[in-house]
C-alpha cells in the first residue's frame, strides 16, 4: 500500500493542507481556507499594533482543509499514515486547565486578550525591553544568549507578560499557555494531559529561552523578577522539548471521524512555518534559506562542531534540532517584507476606495468591474514602470522597518522612513525604493551571519513572493551578489511539515533523507548582474546612513519620553 502524508500550514491570512505521496514528495490534493474572523478584522487594533485570531479561525479551518484533501484525493483513509502541523510564531494562546483556549470559555468569547497573540502583534515592547534589562543586570546567566542577545515583543514571554498586566480576568482565568503549533497538535491527538504532551523544540528555544544548557526554561528565580505569575506560570508548561521527526500521539477517535481518517495516523510534534518551509526547499549547511511572504524567514542549519560554543549576535535564535534534528538551527528574518509593499497598495487605494468607489457617476456594475481591473493590474503596472527606471535616475532611499526591525538586533520601536523626495518623485520611484529596502534589510542579514563566520554558498528563495516577482528577485540576487535558486514548490512549508510527518511515520529514518527525497526542485535561478551590483552597493551605504539615523532619533525620542 502506497502511503501519503499530510503538511497543514498555518499562515498570517489562511491555512493551507496538502496531501503528499511520499515515493516522491508528489502533491495529490491541496486545500486553502481562509479566516473568517481574521478577514474583517476582529481582535484587532493595528494603531497599536495589536493582532489577535480567535481560535475557532483555526479549528473550521484545519477540519475544512484535511477533510477536502482526503475526500478529492480519494485516497484509503488507512493510506495516510502522518500528519505535521506549521504555524507562524511566536503565537501564544492561554489555556484552561482542561486545555482548552481561553477565547472558548464563557466569558471570554469576544475579550482580544483570550485570542491567540499573532507573532506580528507589537503590544508587547515595553515587556521586552523588561526582559532585555533583567538578562543584562541580574548577575546571573543572560538567558537571551542563544536568541540573538535581544529579546523581542514578538515572543512568548513579553507578549504573555503584557496580556496578564493588562488583563486581570485572563490572568485568572489562564492554566497555561501554548504556542500556536503546540496548541494545534494538541488539538488532534488521543492523549489529552498537559503535563506530558510534547511541545515544539523549534518554538521553545527560538522563542521561549528554552536551552538545555540551562535544563529547559529559564528558572523562576529569573522570571519572578519579571512577574511572580511568570514563576508560577513555569511550573504549568514543560521541562523538555522534542524535535519535529517525533511522534506526539495518534489522532483521536473524535478527529479521526471528522476529517475521514483512522487513528492509526500519527501526528507529529508541531513546528513553525519557515523551518517547515527550510526542509521543504532541500535546506542543507552553508545554505541561506528565505521564506517571503508578509514577513521573511531566514533559516540556515549548522553542525554542532561548525558553530561551536559560539553565540550569532542580533538573530532570532540558534536551537539544535529546530530545523534538522541534530543540526543547530538558525534564525533571522525582517519584520515586514511583502507588508512594506502591502501598505504601499493600501496608501495609494485610499483615493480609489474612498472617492471613486463611493461615487454616484458610475453604476455598481462598473464598480465591481473597475475594481476588479485596478486589483489585478495596480502592482503589475507599479512594477513594469519601477524596472524601467534606471538606478542612475533619482530614487529615494527607503527603510523597510515599516513594523520595526527584527533582525538584525531586534528592535520593535523603529519605524520606517524615506528620504531623497523630490517634485520629480513619482509613484514608481516610491514603489522602486521599497523594494530597495526590502532587499537592503535582507542584506544586513546575510552581512551579519557571514561577520559572524556563519559561511553561506547559496541562497534559496521560497513563497509567494519569490515565484511571483521576478523583479524583486532580481533585485535581491544584485543586493546580495549572490545568485539565488527559487523553490517550484507553492506550499513549501506544508511540503516541509509533510516530510516531518514521513519521518515521525517511520517511511525515512531522517529527515535530510526524507527532504531529498519529498523536497522541492527548483523552478528559476537569478544570477547578480555586475553592473548593477556597483550601484546598489553605493544606494546600500545610503540606506545605512539613513537607518543610523533613524535608529539615534528613535533612542532620543524614546529618552525625551521616559523623561
Amino acid at each position: 500500500m502506497k502511503k501519503y502524508v499530510i503538511g497543514l500550514d498555518y499562515g498570517t491570512d489562511s491555512v493551507r493542507a496538502v496531501l503528499i505521496d511520499t515515493d516522491n514528495g508528489s502533491e495529490i490534493a491541496s486545500e486553502v481556507h481562509f479566516y473568517k474572523r481574521w478577514k474583517v478584522n476582529l481582535f484587532c487594533n493595528p494603531s497599536k499594533n495589536q493582532f489577535r485570531q480567535h481560535p475557532l479561525d483555526h479549528i473550521e479551518g484545519l477540519e475544512h482543509t484535511i477533510k477536502t484533501v482526503v475526500s478529492s484525493s480519494g485516497v484509503a483513509p488507512e493510506s495516510v499514515v502522518g500528519i505535521c502541523i506549521d504555524t507562524t510564531g511566536s503565537s501564544p494562546i492561554p489555556m484552561t486547565e482542561n486545555g482548552i483556549p481561553l477565547a472558548l470559555a464563557k466569558g471570554f468569547e469576544e475579550n482580544p486578550n483570550a485570542m491567540m497573540v499573532l507573532w506580528k502583534d507589537h503590544t508587547a515592547i515595553k515587556e521586552a525591553t523588561e526582559i532585555n534589562n533583567l538578562a543584562l543586570n541580574w548577575g546571573g546567566e543572560d538567558f537571551t544568549k542563544f536568541e540573538g542577545g535581544i529579546y523581542s515583543s514578538e515572543w512568548f514571554w513579553a507578549k504573555i507578560l503584557h496580556i496578564i498586566r493588562e488583563d486581570e480576568a485572563v490572568k485568572k482565568a489562564t492554566h497555561t499557555w501554548m504556542e500556536h503549533c503546540d496548541w494545534m497538535t494538541f488539538l488532534l491527538i488521543e492523549n489529552k494531559d498537559l503535563k506530558t504532551f510534547k511541545r515544539s523544540r523549534c518554538a521553545a528555544g527560538h522563542k521561549a529561552m528554552w536551552h538545555e544548557n540551562w535544563n529547559g526554561l529559564p528558572p523562576e528565580e529569573f522570571l519572578s523578577k519579571l512577574d511572580l505569575y511568570l514563576a508560577d506560570l513555569r511550573q504549568n508548561l514543560y521541562q523538555e522539548t522534542f524535535t519535529s521527526d517525533t511522534v506526539a500521539g495518534n489522532l483521536s477517535a473524535e478527529w479521526a471521524e471528522k476529517l475521514g481518517l483512522t487513528t492509526n495516523t500519527v501526528v507529529a510534534v508541531g513546528t513553525f512555518d519557515a523551518h517547515a518551509g527550510a526542509v521543504g526547499a532541500k535546506i542543507d549547511e552553508h545554505v541561506l534559506v528565505r521564506i517571503m511572504g508578509t514577513s521573511t524567514c531566514d533559516i540556515m542549519i549548522s553542525s554542532p562542531d561548525a558553530i561551536g560554543s559560539h553565540t550569532v549576535k542580533g538573530i532570532c535564535g540558534q536551537v539544535d534540532g529546530s530545523v534538522v534534528p541534530g543540526l543547530i538551527g538558525l534564525e533571522a528574518g525582517q519584520s515586514a517584507f511583502g507588508d512594506v509593499l502591502a501598505w504601499f497598495k493600501d496608501l495609494l487605494s485610499w483615493p480609489i476606495d474612498h472617492l471613486v468607489m463611493q461615487s454616484d457617476v458610475i453604476s455598481d456594475e462598473q464598480k465591481l468591474l473597475l475594481q476588479a481591473e485596478i486589483e489585478a493590474n495596480f502592482i503589475k503596472t507599479l512594477t513594469a514602470q519601477a524596472e524601467n527606471i534606471p538606478l542612475t535616475e533619482a530614487i529615494p532611499i527607503a527603510l523597510d522597518w515599516i513594523n520595526g526591525r527584527r533582525t538584525p538586533d531586534a528592535n520593535q520601536e523603529l519605524k520606517s522612513a524615506i528620504s531623497g523626495l523630490s517634485l520629480g518623485t513619482k509613484a514608481p520611484h516610491i514603489f522602486k525604493a521599497l523594494v530597495n529596502a526590502i532587499c537592503f534589510g535582507s542584506k544586513m542579514i546575510v552581512e551579519r551571519f557571514e561577520s559572524e563566520g556563519i559561511k553561506i554558498d547559496t541562497v534559496i528563495g521560497i513563497g509567494g513572493v519569490a515565484r511571483k516577482s521576478p523583479f524583486i528577485m532580481q533585485t535581491l540576487a544584485n543586493v546580495l551578489n549572490k545568485p539565488i535558486k527559487v523553490a517550484q514548490s507553492d506550499q513549501a512549508p506544508a511540503l516541509g511539515a509533510a516530510i516531518y510527518a514521513a519521518v515521525a511515520a517511520g517511511v525515512y529514518e531522517n529527515v535530510i533523507q526524507a527532504s531529498q527525497k519529498m523536497g522541492s526542485d527548483f523552478e528559476a535561478i537569478y544570477y547578480p548582474q555586475k553592473e548593477q551590483v556597483e550601484l546598489y552597493e553605493a544606494s546600500l551605504e545610503s540606506y545605512k546612513v539613513l537607518g543610523g539615523f533613524i535608529e539615534t532619533l528613535t533612542k532620543s525620542e524614546n529618552y525625551e519620553l521616559h523623561l
